[in-house]
């Protein structure tokens, strides 16, 4: 039974599906390379829990987690959130965007910002899927944010569903291998 319990946390922790992201990959968090930091973003797959590594030399860059507004126009006055490690591990604990911008004089103009966006659902194969249907003629649910409401989604009121949220999923077979 022992042997069953150490195997079924094993499952349940593979199957958790957190990431870590360091941004910029193996280029970090730099103005020099011409990293494009939203290409890197909209080529993952980011979901609630998942950890972004930013890592820079302190002494010529930062972090700061700005508004939308704030990081179209890359300004830096009235940050969300600031740091400035050179190591910064930040959690994601819900869905929206969130964006950051280096807040050293020039960078962000440069390119050094990122658009991070969390959709509210994740796939099996870890690609955004459809909310639910609701009954009626219930048109849109929008999804809230670190800067407030995106734009509504796409119309509920046709097509059909299916919600697997892969951890649930996991700690199911997880359970199917302790009965079975």
């Amino acid at each position: 039974m022992v042997k069953v319990a150490i195997i079924f946390l094993f499952f349940v922790m593979l199957c958790n599906g957190s990431s870590v992201y360091k941004v910029g990959d193996s280029a970090g968090w730099a103005v020099i390379g011409n990293m494009d930091y939203n290409k890197w973003a909209s080529s993952k797959s980011f979901q609630p829990g998942d950890t972004f590594l930013f890592q820079y030399n302190p002494s010529y860059h930062n972090v700061l987690q700005v508004s939308r507004s704030d990081f179209h126009t890359c300004d830096a006055t009235s940050p969300i959130a600031t740091y400035a490690t050179g190591n910064d591990s930040i959690v994601i604990r819900s869905p929206g965007h969130y964006y950051y911008i280096c807040g050293f004089m020039g960078h962000c103009q440069a390119g050094q910002k990122v658009d991070i966006r969390v959709p509210r659902n994740i796939g099996l194969d870890g690609s955004p899927i459809s909310s639910p249907i609701l009954p009626g003629n219930a048109s849109s649910i929008p999804e809230a944010s670190a800067d407030g409401p995106m734009a509504p989604g796409p119309s509920l009121s046709n097509g059909h569903f299916v919600v697997l949220h892969h951890t649930l999923v996991c700690f199911g077979f997880g359970l199917l291998l302790i009965f079975v």
